[in-house]
Order: C-alpha cells, then structure tokens, then sequence
C-alpha cells in the first residue's frame, strides 16, 4: 500500500492511502475519471502496520481500493455501503467531526 499523510495548518491532517498496484493508474467510470498519483497517494510503499495506525488516528481519512478499504472496514471506520464504486474499486472518505 501507499500513504501520504498531508499537514494542513490550521485543518488537521488528511491520510491518504490506496493499493499499490493502483498508484498512478486512472480509473473510469462512466464520465467520472479518477487519477490515483503519486502527489496525493504518495511515493514509497508502506506495510499494512503503518495504514493501520495512521488510519486510526486520523481526522480525515482518503482511500482507494480492496484491500485499503478492507482494512478500514475491519477496523470499524467504513462500512461496504458507505463506499463508492469506481468499476469495480471500493473507494471511501471518512470524516471525523
């Protein structure tokens, strides 16, 4: 997997995480397009330990993919039907207020 935590001063921290193989892959469904780049994802490949404990302490979260999404439904943050479908990739945004 992949992760980016980005620091936004002011507005907390944004995580963003997606499967590997979908790093730098743009998804289509329909008129939607949806580019999963390194800029937003991040650059260097994490175990599944490091999205673990940043998804757990994280205000916003961003993700794409099975196993990503997986782990975020496994740890209680994400139900399948809170996901959007991207053909046939579960993505999801949680936000904690």
């Amino acid at each position: 997997m992949y992760l980016k935590v980005h620091r936004i001063p002011g507005a907390g921290e944004v995580v963003a995480a997606c499967d590997s193989e979908l790093l730098d892959v743009t998804l289509m469904h329909g008129d939607v397009e949806v580019c999963i780049t390194r800029e937003f994802y991040g650059t260097e490949r994490v175990a599944e330990e490091d999205v673990r404990r940043a998804l757990a302490g994280a205000d916003n979260v961003n993700i794409i993919g099975k196993r990503v999404v997986a782990l975020a439904e496994a740890m209680g943050l994400v139900n399948e039907e809170d996901c959007i479908m991207i053909g046939d990739v579960p993505h999801a945004q949680i936000f904690r207020i």
